[in-house]
């Protein structure tokens, strides 16, 4: 090859050579990368294990099967209207006559709701609803209505049971409400508002729920299902038709829902429901004594051990059960029948659970040593000034 043309093709050759080297000096990291990018696994179902749907196109079978055992509440209650104090005035008196002064009687009526527990005619419904009535008018879904008899209430739990004489009386089914699980979907069916039967569809958003000052005796179940006013003593019931709570209560500051109901669990009420129809009203247990949580401060106060769990008896009720039994005040109560209670709620259960007459066991720190004594229940009183005695 001429020198020439030699050194013209050296000279084209490192031209190459650079922009090779200048391209992958470029592009090389990208490719570096691209092939260290570590692979990511995903796991996919199969084709065949994806549901066509999540659930049920409808209630409807739920809603036929519960709906006819839930019925309608009107109640009336005469109360006496106090005149206005310028009908006394002698000068008002004296041109429009006496007795304008006098009590004047007007009605109140309230609407509410009820469930058929049984075709004995037995409705379960909430206290609130018929308290204070003096007439009581109970619809059913099939057309029909009747008088209804108050066979007990029970203001500490809300609930009331009446009694109707009509036949072929539908009945719910219970279900089991210890099994009630978060998620689950809830069917809320009364008369909210007078407007008639009605069913409105949601969850069960908590079960347990207690300390909300609406009853002495709570563990309701909550829902977003709408529950409003005339809903109360209907039933809340699961996808299946089942009763799994009473409805009683929304938590609101308008007076409608927003999506925070409670139900009393029917675990709760058929207790309540079998005791009314036995013996007219529950039958509790009670000690007579009052007791609060150990705090940080009481610890301190009482000189108690830090760590110390327990409630410390602050009164007791003169010859009352705990008091007969040797229990003092100042007394840290850790236990009873052996089994450790936290806080006032917790042991006011506890010792309502139990039956007049019936022995507990009480287990007891006094001055610093541990000390077992045993008392006997006897019955509550039907009214207690607030929660937390027990």
């Amino acid at each position: 090859m001429h020198p020439r043309k030699l050194i013209v093709f050296i000279a084209q050759a490192i031209t190459v050579g650079l922009a090779l080297a200048f391209l992958l000096t470029l592009f090389w990291p990208g490719l570096l990368r691209r092939e260290e990018a570590p692979s990511v696994e995903v796991r996919e179902t199969a084709d065949w294990a994806i549901p066509s749907a999540s659930g049920p196109v409808s209630y409807a079978a739920a809603v036929e099967r519960a709906a006819p055992a839930v019925v309608n509440i009107n109640t009336a209650k005469v109360v006496a209207v106090q005149p206005n104090p310028l009908f006394r005035d002698p000068i008002f008196q004296q041109f429009f006559g006496r007795g304008q002064d006098s009590p004047r009687k007007r009605v109140e009526r309230s609407l509410g709701s009820g469930v058929i527990f049984s075709d004995q005619g037995y409705i379960l419904t909430n206290h609130h609803v018929i308290g204070g009535a003096d007439a009581i008018q109970v619809f059913l879904r099939d057309g029909r209505s009747t008088t209804a008899k108050v066979i007990g209430s029970d203001p500490e739990t809300d609930l009331a049971v009446l009694k109707i004489d009509l036949k072929n009386l539908p009945a719910i089914t219970l279900g089991k409400s210890e099994r009630v699980r978060v998620g689950d979907v809830t069917l809320a069916i009364g008369n909210p508002f007078g407007v008639g039967q009605t069913v409105t569809m949601g969850i069960v958003s908590a079960t347990g729920r207690s300390a909300l000052g609406i009853n002495t005796f709570e563990n309701f179940i909550q829902t977003d299902a709408a529950i409003n006013p005339g809903n109360s003593g209907g039933a809340l019931v699961d996808a299946r038709g089942n009763l799994i709570g009473i409805n009683t209560a929304i938590f609101s500051q308008t007076g409608s829902s927003v999506g925070i109901g409670f139900a009393i669990p029917t675990s709760l009420a058929k207790d309540v429901m079998e005791q009314i129809i036995k013996h007219g009203r529950p039958l509790r247990g009670w000690l007579g004594i009052e007791a609060q949580t150990l705090t940080p401060e009481l610890l301190d106060a009482f000189g108690f051990k830090k760590g110390t769990e327990g409630l410390v008896i602050t009164a007791l009720y003169r010859n009352g059960p705990a008091h007969k039994a040797g229990v003092e005040p100042g007394d840290v109560l850790v236990a009873i029948n052996g089994k450790k209670i936290g806080d006032a709620r917790e042991t006011l259960l506890a010792i309502s659970n139990h039956k007049p007459g019936e022995r507990i066991r009480l287990d007891l720190i006094r001055d610093g040593k541990p000390l077992t004594i045993e008392a006997i229940a006897a019955e509550r009183p039907a009214t207690q000034p607030r929660a937390g005695r027990g």
